[in-house]
């Protein structure tokens, strides 16, 4: 079976939801958030402090 592409690391919230996901070949993590399901949601490159992209060790 393949490894899937995308993780889901981090979820938060039932209305007002936010999630981590993570990129398994490049470790790239990505925030998406949302304030209701139905409604619709944003996805952007997490960054840290200097404005630099989160990126998580991939083995």
């Amino acid at each position: 079976m393949a490894k899937e592409r995308f993780v889901e690391v981090y979820s938060q919230g039932l209305t007002n939801v936010e999630k981590i996901i993570v990129d398994t070949e490049t470790g790239v993590n990505y925030i998406l958030a949302s304030s209701a399901l139905t409604v619709g949601c944003g996805m952007s490159v997490l960054v840290d402090q200097d404005g630099k992209p989160v990126v998580t060790p991939m083995e």
